[in-house]
């Protein structure tokens, strides 16, 4: 079994947080897009830091417009919603709006309070976004790194949103971007203040220990200069999702990217990781909330 040296995580989450922020000059590049920021999705919560915070990028205009909830990665460490820009430039020229949410991070919390936080920020969008334009049955979940993890986490598990009042069949489709999907394999090497020490709760606490049919159309994205663990994790958990009579399930490996690039280089032209969402995102298709 494959372990993340731990020296090496810390450099990744450290590089992560040197491009959360998008560059100054593309933050006024793109008229088309309407912003809303630190609007809360959890009334009364005051947590430190804006964590119960998301920010609201649609296009300008919008009716009934897709709409993708971001989770942002960082190892459910460090990170904030400045990740969703990215998506955002990227999608909403296309007619997409983007919801880019923050959440609690370790050590502070605990599992199961990252993905309390995203359930949370799900239940906000469905009920809140037609105000602004959004489609609320045409929600899309996706994150990058530990977001993604949070975003299969709550399609496969249909706990965290029974919590909210909602449940995955609320979720159009399900976009996750370089995710670790096993967290027996992941968590010893990682600190302890993230899902403690109990492999009992590493188990519950794995998308891959709810695969099976009827999940979301999902879409995993990848890129080529992954850790070989973390593209096994998402390869054979396609796999058992397809075996197990899953009816939507999409891979795709980006070449020359490596795990911070692929979300870093979203924002560019003809970027195919981008293309491929948009094209899930927009194409007719499956969507069990019809």
């Amino acid at each position: 079994m494959r372990r993340i040296k731990l020296s090496f995580f810390v450099l990744g989450l450290a590089q992560l947080v040197a491009i959360q922020s998008p560059a100054r000059a593309e933050q006024t590049a793109v008229p088309t897009i309407e912003e809303q920021r630190d609007l809360r999705y959890i009334e009364g919560a005051e947590y430190a830091d804006g964590r119960d915070r998301l920010d609201l990028f649609m296009p300008v205009g919008a009716t009934a417009t897709p709409v993708v909830l971001f989770l942002h990665g960082g190892g459910l460490l460090i990170g904030d919603k400045q990740q969703g820009g990215a998506l955002a430039k990227a999608l909403v020229p296309r007619g997409i709006g983007v919801v880019a949410s923050n959440y609690r991070l370790s050590p502070d919390v605990a599992h199961p309070a990252h993905a309390q936080d995203a359930a949370a920020a799900f239940a906000w969008t469905v009920r809140n976004i037609a105000t602004y334009g959004g489609d609320p049955k045409r929600i899309y979940l996706a994150g990058h790194s530990a977001g993604a993890y949070l975003a299969t986490l709550l399609s496969f598990d249909d706990s965290y949103l029974a919590k909210v009042g909602q449940s995955p069949s609320a979720i159009r489709g399900t976009i996750a971007i370089s995710p670790f999907l096993d967290v027996e394999e992941v968590a010893p090497s990682r600190p302890k203040s993230v899902w403690g020490s109990d492999v009992a709760i590493w188990r519950t606490a794995s998308p891959s220990r709810y695969l099976g049919p009827g999940k979301p159309p999902l879409l995993f994205v990848y890129a080529d200069g992954d850790d070989q663990w973390r593209r096994d994790q998402i390869e054979q958990a396609a796999a058992a999702l397809e075996a197990a009579g899953q009816e939507t399930v999409e891979t795709i490996e980006i070449a020359d990217r490596n795990h911070l690039s692929i979300i870093e280089r979203l924002v560019e032209t003809n970027d195919p990781a981008s293309a491929r969402i948009a094209d899930f995102i927009l194409k007719p298709k499956q969507a069990g909330n019809d």
